[in-house]
């Protein structure tokens, strides 16, 4: 004989046996204890607990005008940078008694556009979005939306909205002057395309900026679409041709190319910092110890993600609060790979 399902408490069930009214135990479950007499408190505290009620949150939230749920979507999740804005995001969401809904855009902008209308439908209480890039279909798609977001680590030039995000043009000079003191004479800037990538344009401009400005330094930009090692290695092969003699530096503009980078000295038999610089945007965990470790430009992330929340929440509290731009300081780790 099947078993029969177990009947499922109610909000009446826990009525009937705390010995309280319908209202006493909506206060209870909204946390408005101070409505409640000890005794009356303690009897809905047993009831739930011997019952073991679950109240219908979605229900709940609905009538209070909210699900309690925030939308993130991230540009991909295979980005050690996304990785950790994820932590950031989840863990102040917890602590704000939000839930987040992750969506991986896998690098797509338009399957970002697809999931803005896709969590609006599944009413969430607002976006944070960590773009693959901003284009025109991207910026129609946030025009229509009636939902709060909040962008992370991509700026839209002339269109007001919340962003949070890293001061790239200081970082990257940061990372240049570094790389000046330390004596280098040619540097090799590589960044995947920066197309539509607001951070990648700041960083990559900044250095073309500084190389004009320090013409004693030769300098290299690229750009290139991952993955393409052969790429990667004619660029590291004919960087160091072409500079032989000096004392030559190789930045990564983000954690996935520093990856890709370090692969593809090592196997043309380089060492950072005897035979070549190395410097990242990025502080991947294994940059410490590889090698002779990393100079790395680390991004706060996790504080990132939690200033994305709270200022999405302000937005929800607050719908007519004007647009504001967060922008935190990166912080130079310097280590082997670039001192003399």
């Amino acid at each position: 004989m099947a078993s029969k399902t177990p009947k499922v408490a109610t909000i009446n069930d826990v009525a009937m046996k705390a010995q309280a009214g319908k209202t006493s135990i909506s206060r209870y479950l909204n946390g408005e204890f101070h409505l409640l007499s000890d005794n009356l408190r303690q009897r809905i505290e047993t009831a739930i607990r011997e019952l073991n009620y679950r109240p219908n949150q979605m229900a709940r939230s609905l009538k209070h005008g909210r699900t309690g749920l925030i939308g993130l979507i991230i540009a991909d999740i295979g980005n050690p940078f996304s990785v950790e804005v994820l932590k950031g995001v989840e863990a102040e969401s917890i602590k704000q008694g939000f839930m987040t809904v992750v969506c991986n855009a896998d690098n797509s902008i338009e399957r970002e556009c697809q999931f803005i209308q896709l969590l609006k439908g599944y009413r969430v209480d607002g976006l944070i979005i960590n773009s693959a890039g901003v284009n025109e279909q991207f910026i129609d798609v946030l025009k229509q939306t009636t939902l709060p977001f909040v962008l992370l680590d991509r700026k839209i030039e002339g269109f007001p909205c919340d962003m949070v995000g890293l001061d790239n043009p200081a970082s990257a000079q940061m990372a240049f002057n570094h790389l000046l003191e330390q004596g280098f004479e040619a540097i090799c800037f590589v960044t995947e395309p920066i197309l539509y990538n607001s951070a990648r344009q700041e960083r990559l401009q900044t250095f073309q900026t500084l190389l004009h400005r320090n013409p004693q330094v030769k300098g290299e930009l690229h750009q290139v679409t991952l993955p393409d090692p052969e790429k990667l290695t004619s660029i590291i092969t004919n960087f160091c041709a072409s500079h032989r003699g000096m004392r030559k530096a190789i930045v990564a503009a983000n954690g996935v190319l520093t990856l890709q980078l370090a692969y593809t000295m090592d196997q043309q038999g380089l060492r950072w910092g005897s035979d070549i610089g190395f410097l990242s945007f990025d502080n991947l965990e294994w940059a410490s110890f590889a090698g002779q470790g990393v100079t790395s430009v680390s991004q706060p992330t996790a504080e990132m993600g939690h200033k994305a929340v709270k200022c999405l929440l302000e937005k929800l509290d607050n719908p007519d609060k004007a647009p504001t731009q967060y922008l935190f300081n990166g912080e130079l780790l310097i280590r082997n790979s670039t001192t003399l």
